[in-house]
């Protein structure tokens, strides 16, 4: 495992532009775990440094400025929940994850709401802390990533922006020269004796002649193209080697007027020049075109920035594009400008369609819509929601907002990332529940521990007195308290520990037989018939015998406790049947008991729920029902009170091949 994280974290120090995500501060008021885990952290390749509670870290923090805390919650002087408030408001970007003790779980869970990056429980699980560490790290990571690109790219445009407009300003500034005929003449004296205003011009300056002769040209034509005098007109371009292929000078004889192209020139070492072409034809004292004045403005550093721009906005694209969360670019409108691949890929083509309808599927905008209070105050947002896809999958989303200002300084489109927090949800949720129904339970074991008390003491008296009556009330309440803590603690471990399927090829009939005969004890022992027709011949099931077991004896069992429950008069009675239907076997558990209504038809399966009071977990029927599902069964329920009640479970038989 060291070797492993120590890989990941060489790998982030030659990472260009990335912080090496090495500087740790672990808070916790107990000496012996500051010791244990910095001796960790620092076989993790971290340099640590260690605070007893929250005012001696925020008195370290500012010095040392870590990049990542472990915090205890419960600490003297100030808490682990103050110390998350005090770093995130000094260093929004600095991941804090908590460490906390069972009982403290609604605390650490409130700390998410802080922008916490992680919890974690003691005693502190190695793999645990290395998935919470690369975590916090590849979060760390992307925020860094996108505000270094969009800061950079904003820059770069504004640059570059500046430049392409000056370029361009000295285009346009060429242009007049068309208007400036009478001016020409003069100015091509000039250029013939190499001397005046466009030998300074930072342009390629040059006259032509009727015969398509080069007759002068500037300083700086001669240092790009050498020197032409005398030689013909087109054989400065790069794709024109004949009169037959006219040039901008031979147009501007054949039409008397000015031309305006893009053309490339030939350098003297053979490389091709782009440049912008304008001409203007320079009549003598009898109006004749004797002259073609041509000045072309080299357009090489404007393709190079262009080409530079277009290479940036690419990467742009491809961090955009390729990005593992959902990211849109949003108008003031909530209007989607731009949208990525995996946004596209889950919510279809949106751009041009409102945020809320595409994401939210809604015909508003939200009420807490983090883009319009971007848009309002230009301050980062961050909240949870919950999102479906295109496919009918609901998300747990951790969505942030953050404004795009123009060069102005004005905000003119937000930028919303949404990250997918779905599993580390439904971990937590686990976590919450298994300790909700940790304390539920307390009191029923209690009471059952109680009552065991009070049959061991009716079983010594009876065994004291030779009372063989009080002895067998004793034994009876005994093994009672017994099965029900042993179901107890099997729907615990059933539910807090999620397994794979152990499945396995049975005789269907071979295996409802016996099931059956685990739960005809219960039920003659309760005075309950107990009715079995499982017939020979169903077939093959391909399952885990131990869960289908313990789910239809479940459901076996809850109709011996219903018919108990009604003192039905002339005795309840349970019934258990199967019969093939095609591929699927249907089997059958019905009873005479007192039945439910239809709030309690609708929850039976709900974690928790429970209509036996204190005598059942609520757990039962709802691993029941996981466990078919599993199986690719179903499960269908007709009851109605004081009629009894019918479960029909629908289970795959094997077929062949």
């Amino acid at each position: 495992m060291i070797a492993y994280s120590r890989g990941w974290l060489d790998c982030d120090r030659h990472t260009g532009g990335m912080m090496d995500f090495r500087k740790l501060m672990l808070v916790d008021d107990e000496e012996g775990v500051r010791r244990f885990l910095g001796l960790s952290f620092e076989e993790l390749g971290y340099e640590v440094k260690t605070a007893a509670n929250g005012r001696e870290a925020l008195d370290l923090f500012e010095e040392f400025r870590p990049d990542i805390v472990f915090t205890d919650i419960k600490m003297p002087v100030m808490d682990g929940i103050q110390l998350l408030k005090s770093i995130k408001m000094q260093s929004p970007d600095t991941e804090v994850i908590m460490i906390t003790g069972h009982g403290d779980l609604d605390l650490a869970i409130e700390s998410l709401k802080f922008d916490a990056s992680d919890f974690i429980t003691k005693p502190i699980n190695n793999g645990v802390l290395e998935v919470s560490l690369e975590r916090a790290r590849a979060r760390f990571n992307m925020k860094l990533q996108l505000r270094e690109h969009t800061e950079n790219l904003e820059k770069l445009v504004e640059e570059k922006t500046r430049r392409i407009i000056e370029l361009e300003r000295q285009n346009a500034a060429s242009q007049v020269v068309e208007g400036l005929s009478s001016a020409l003449s003069n100015a091509a004296q000039e250029v013939e004796t190499g001397s005046g205003l466009f030998n300074e011009l930072p342009c390629l300056v040059s006259i032509h002649n009727r015969y398509l002769e080069i007759v002068a040209h500037n300083t700086l034509f001669e240092e790009r193209l050498g020197n032409q005098v005398g030689n013909n007109s087109f054989d400065i371009y790069s794709d024109r080697d004949s009169p037959g292929n006219a040039c901008p000078v031979q147009k501007t004889f054949d039409t008397g007027k000015g031309q305006r192209s893009k053309e490339n020139f030939l350098g003297k070492d053979g490389e091709e020049i782009p440049v912008t072409v304008y001409t203007a034809p320079l009549p003598n004292n009898d109006g004749d075109i004797e002259l073609v004045l041509d000045i072309s403005v080299d357009m090489t550093e404007l393709k190079r920035l262009k080409d530079e721009l277009l290479t940036t906005q690419y990467k742009y694209q491809r961090v955009f594009n390729d990005a593992p969360c959902y990211i849109t670019v949003q108008n003031s409108d909530l209007s989607i400008a731009e949208a990525n691949h995996l946004f596209k890929r889950d919510f279809g083509q949106s751009v041009g369609r409102h945020c809320f309808d595409s994401y939210k599927h809604r015909s508003e905008p939200c009420s807490d819509c983090l883009v319009r209070k971007t848009f309002a105050d230009g301050k980062t947002r961050q909240r949870e929601t919950v999102v479906t896809t295109l496919s009918g999958e609901q998300k747990n989303m951790l969505v942030q907002s953050a404004p795009i200002y123009d060069a102005a300084g004005e905000i003119v489109q937000a930028m919303e990332m949404s990250t997918d927090i779905t599993e580390i949800r439904r971990l937590q949720d686990h976590l919450t529940s298994l300790g909700i129904m940790l304390g539920s339970m307390s009191h029923g074991v209690k009471g059952m521990l109680t009552s065991l008390d009070g049959g061991i003491y009716r079983l010594e008296s009876g065994l004291i007195r030779n009372d063989e009556v009080r002895v067998k009330d004793a034994t009876r309440v005994l093994k009672s308290m017994i099965g029900r803590v042993k179901k107890m603690v099997l729907d615990i471990l059933y539910y807090a520990k999620s397994r794979e399927l152990e499945t396995e090829v049975l005789d269907a009939s071979d295996f409802l037989k016996e099931t059956a005969d685990i739960a005809e004890a219960k039920s003659l022992a309760a005075g309950v018939e107990f009715v079995c027709n499982v017939p020979d011949g169903l077939g093959e099931l391909k399952l885990d015998s131990a869960a289908m077991s313990a789910a239809l004896v479940n459901f076996l069992e809850n109709g011996v406790d219903a018919c108990e429950g009604r003192n039905v008069d002339g005795g309840g009675r349970l019934e258990f049947f199967a019969v093939r239907n095609g591929d699927n076997l249907i089997i059958s558990v019905a009873d005479n008991g007192m039945g439910m209504d239809q709030e309690t038809r609708e929850k039976i399966f709900t974690l928790f729920f429970s209509s036996k009071g204190k005598r059942g977990t609520g757990i039962g029927l709802f691993i029941s029902n996981q466990t078919i599902e599993q199986h690719g069964g179903s499960i269908e329920v007709d009851s109605s009170p004081d009629k009894g009640s019918k479960f029909i479970v629908t289970l795959p038989l094997k077929t062949e091949g």
